[in-house]
């Protein structure tokens, strides 16, 4: 293992014993500014961490983007290093992504070879779909403009280093739903007395299952899924209010909006069919992450002249990811990298014994270097 593996490796070891949780980063900023300005960076802080490197006389400005927070989650692995922190592990590898980002600013920093402005974008609470908003928010456009923005996300199950994305969406949205159903409760040996708001948000669960199943296009992609179903019924109490939670996936804005209008009218109708009401809310927190087709081709160049592995046009991701609101900002691309294939590489994203491979550490900083230098290509002669 080279040196410039080993501290990449450390970095990502000692991240993954401290993980902290979305908007609470306070650790992880610290560590990446430091880093950073160590290596001669411009730092912006706020609610993430900004990096900006020029080199040559170039106006054109690429950003590369990884996300830092951790999940809720108490780790199980029995490898190490394991999370130090109770109740909170890194289990979707944004410690790895975050070391592997650092590892190409220090190369660029060192190397050179580009002509332009890379930004560095170390996002907070990308696993509640706030984090890259909160950032734009702050004016980040404006404080550190770039032209293009790219993100990267490790993929376990596919092979180390390879490559995959495609032009279109990539990833779905995330809408959180709750369907809150009112009835009239009573005592549950005279059910006919009232209206039993558990027996009717049963329905509702059930008939949701058509809009998928009959109502949209095969092969459109679209996923719903109710997760949460409370009442306020007793032992002996029929429930006068029952609540559904859940979450619904579309790879389209027009799926989206079309699955809300069946979600309304299906818990509407089902409610007005035993003379009570339903009520519907929704919140998008992730929207559709769409890849620009000129970014899209620029990763397939960078993997290829990295000798990684490519799948070109893969299918959409069914999650979601808070990358999409930098994409909708300038023309972007997310990626796929693989994580491993089999053992504990290859442990499902949010399992508690998920596991980040540490050799795809050079493998991710080497594509960003090489999509900086493709994308930022130095004047003749310089």
């Amino acid at each position: 293992m080279s040196d410039f593996e080993t501290r990449l490796t450390r970095i990502r070891q000692d991240l993954h014993r401290n993980p902290e949780l979305g908007f609470h980063e306070t650790r992880t900023k610290a560590l990446v500014a430091e880093h950073l300005r160590a290596l001669g960076l411009e730092v912006q802080e706020g609610a993430g961490v900004v990096g900006l490197l020029r080199a040559g006389r170039g106006n054109r400005a690429i950003a590369l983007r990884a996300d830092m927070d951790a999940l809720p989650i108490t780790e199980t692995a029995p490898h190490g290093p394991v999370s130090a922190t109770p109740g909170v592990m890194h289990a979707c590898g944004h410690d790895g992504h975050t070391a592997m980002l650092l590892g190409a600013a220090e190369r660029l920093a060192r190397e050179q070879g580009f002509d332009g402005t890379v930004v560095f974008l170390f996002q907070p609470n990308e696993e509640h779909g706030l984090g890259a908003q909160a950032m734009l928010d702050e004016g980040l456009l404006a404080r550190a403009a770039f032209d293009e923005v790219y993100g990267l996300h490790n993929l376990p199950g596919a092979p180390l280093g390879q490559v995959s994305t495609r032009a279109g969406v990539i990833c779905t949205s995330e809408t959180l739903f709750e369907i809150t159903v009112t009835g009239r409760g009573g005592h549950a040996s005279m059910p006919q007395v009232g209206v039993d708001a558990l027996t009717v948000a049963a329905e509702i669960v059930l008939a949701l299952q058509t809009i998928v199943a009959r109502k949209l296009p095969p092969g459109s992609g679209a996923v719903v899924s109710v997760t949460e179903f409370r009442t306020d019924g007793q032992r002996n109490v029929l429930p006068g209010r029952a609540r559904l939670k859940g979450d619904f996936r579309a790879r389209s804005p027009e799926t989206r909006l079309r699955v809300e209008a069946l979600m309304r009218q299906i818990a509407e109708g089902v409610a007005a069919a035993h003379d009570i009401r339903a009520e519907v809310t929704f919140d998008t927190q992730f929207v559709e992450t769409i890849n620009a087709a000129e970014p899209a081709q620029a990763v397939y160049r960078a993997a290829e002249a990295a000798g990684l592995a490519l799948i070109r046009d893969r299918e959409p991701m069914s999650f979601s990811e808070d990358f999409a609101h930098f994409a909708a900002a300038r023309p972007g691309c997310f990626l796929l990298l693989g994580n491993g294939e089999s053992g504990r590489h290859g442990q499902p994203l949010h399992a508690s014994d998920y596991d980040f491979n540490d050799a795809l550490l050079p493998i991710g900083a080497d594509l960003w270097v090489q999509l900086v230098r493709n994308r930022l290509p130095p004047e003749p002669g310089a």
